[in-house]
């Protein structure tokens, strides 16, 4: 039990510090937003230590989310890796102490590549502070771990502080989620929002498909030579019921002559179904955010003719088109 109080003073400690940042900041933090929404160039994050790690994830975060954005290590910076630099881009720079030497000594480089430089900094008294451009306060009461010196609020708070600049640039600049999925194309997401039913779907020809009359018999061998967990049930062309290796399961475990069965006693009439230019993310919530949560989803055109099928296997598997 003390093992969870004090977890959880941890992370009470951090929350507040954060919730200290957000009241505290200003003009100074749509200052910083005006200079990174209008650089036509690309944002040059730095720092050492644990706020390189953070600096690292905030970088990232750019990147992901519509702003240009590169990790510069400051002890390689002047080894070559300045170079990174075009002129005016914007730097921000990261340090609990205000007073990290390595960064100290690239100001001079920054300036002469007039790049605007925003300090997100832990002492608004220091060095760093006096140099920056722009500065964001990362300044803590006390760090959350039993020392009170381990960067567990301060890192916090400035990871927070670059949420904080990246969301706010999505949002001035009308970033979507479909601009958010061309720069995450590998990933679940973007496939969600990038791909089709009709890429994923098997086609009518890789179904069982079956009319109401049909016997058990019948349905049993038309699923096993097309086995994508299901068979539609159509009359004509028109989707009326659809019968999923589930509901065949559950008709041979009734104490029924299964040999009278047709498919329309066994069939779901009026299933859940999905044009095929839906996006698979649709797909997805109409399978899953459900009190029955279902695996396999009928394809229909506008007048109700079957196209196909699509398998909530389909959708997280990878994707070879």
């Amino acid at each position: 039990m003390t093992g969870k109080n004090e977890g959880r003073d941890v992370m009470e400690a951090e929350a507040s510090a954060i919730q200290l940042a957000g009241k505290r900041m200003g003009p100074t933090f749509e200052e910083a937003l005006d200079v990174l929404e209008k650089t036509e160039g690309k944002v040059i994050v730095t720092g050492l230590g644990k706020s390189g790690h953070v600096g690292r994830k905030m970088a990232a975060t750019f990147c992901s989310t519509g702003t240009r954005a590169v990790f510069l290590h400051a002890t390689e910076a002047v080894h070559g890796d300045l170079g990174v630099y075009a002129p005016e881009d914007p730097t921000i720079l990261i340090s609990k102490s205000g007073t990290t030497v390595e960064l100290l000594n690239l100001i001079p480089a920054m300036r002469r590549q007039r790049s605007p430089i925003i300090g997100i900094l832990g002492n608004l008294n220091s060095p760093l502070a006096r140099e920056v451009d722009h500065v964001l306060d990362a300044s803590v009461p006390s760090e959350a771990d039993p020392l009170g010196i381990v960067p567990t609020a301060s890192f916090v708070v400035t990871a927070a502080l670059g949420d904080a600049l990246a969301s706010s640039l999505m949002r001035r600049r009308g970033f979507t989620e479909e601009d958010y999925a061309l720069v995450h194309p590998a990933g679940q997401l973007g496939r969600n929002l990038i791909l089709t039913v009709a890429e994923l779907m098997h086609k009518t020809e890789e179904v069982a498909v079956c009319s109401p009359e049909a016997s058990l018999k019948e349905l049993v061998i038309a699923m096993t030579e097309r086995p994508v967990g299901a068979a539609c049930v159509v009359d004509g062309e028109r989707l009326i019921g659809i019968i999923t290796d589930g509901d065949l399961r559950r008709a041979l475990e009734k104490d029924v002559d299964i040999r009278e069965l047709r498919a329309s006693e066994l069939m779901m009439s009026n299933p859940v179904t999905i044009s095929p230019e839906s996006k698979i993310g649709l797909a997805v919530r109409l399978m899953e955010e459900r009190e029955s949560q279902i695996a396999v989803l009928p394809v229909q055109s506008s007048d109700g003719s079957l196209l196909g099928l699509l398998r909530l296997h389909d959708v997280y598997q990878p994707h070879e088109g």
